[in-house]
């Protein structure tokens, strides 16, 4: 019985992962065929293995082959393609975004959008800093959507510049009953793309994913 190896595609495509999955299928191939030989050659020849075993494991080996090399494809395209969002969000950079992210204060003032839907009848505002540590705690109106955050304490001193977070704590007959992220305008300065997730920095070093954005303006309004 006489073996062929299979011939190539003389089809290329430029990527070093594809090139090397071939080239690792390739050494692959040659082996099981030298395997392939021996069991030919040390087989019982008084109860020798059919001609269709051979055909069999040589075209299961081949459909694994072609297997490996459209999933090395596959993850080519994918990345391709993920470059190629990227490039189209790079258009993000100076824009103001808004999202649940921290927000940078550098002593002016901020516009704070809570967007809470509850029946409450009592709110608070609660501030973060970067730490996680609450600096401040206000009452505000459970119905306001939008509230003003001055970035002053008590005695009328400016807190430190740096980034904040803010949440909005509503109340009903003294009973906590939603406490919902704030949102705030924050200005892209890079887009990144970190295991296929597009990732926006924002002023002042948070981030946000690019699907937890909820709005888009062009940027210093």
């Amino acid at each position: 019985m006489e073996i062929t190896q299979p011939t190539q595609s003389s089809a290329t495509v430029a990527s070093p992962t594809i090139s090397s999955a071939a080239a690792q299928t390739s050494t692959d191939f040659e082996v099981f065929l030298k395997m392939l030989t021996a069991q030919m050659r040390y087989q019982d020849p008084l109860n020798p293995i059919d001609s269709t075993d051979y055909a069999t494991q040589l075209a299961t080996f081949s459909g694994v082959e072609q297997a490996v090399l459209t999933n090395d494809l596959l993850k080519s395209l994918t990345t391709q393609m993920s470059m190629g969002g990227l490039v189209d969000m790079a258009a993000l950079v100076g824009k103001d975004v808004r999202s649940t992210a921290p927000a940078y204060f550098d002593g002016q003032p901020l516009t704070l959008l809570p967007g809470q839907r509850v029946a409450a009848d009592t709110a608070e505002l609660v501030v973060r800093n970067a730490a996680g540590d609450e600096v401040q705690r206000s009452v505000v109106s459970p119905a306001a959507d939008t509230l003003e955050w001055a970035g002053v304490g008590p005695g009328g001193a400016p807190f430190p510049t740096g980034v904040y977070q803010f949440e909005i704590v509503s109340k009903s007959n003294g009973e906590i009953i939603a406490q919902t992220p704030v949102e705030t305008y924050s200005t892209v300065t890079e887009v990144r793309l970190n295991d296929g997730t597009t990732t926006l920095l924002l002023s002042g070093g948070a981030s946000v994913a690019s699907d937890q954005v909820t709005a888009l303006r062009e940027g210093n309004l």
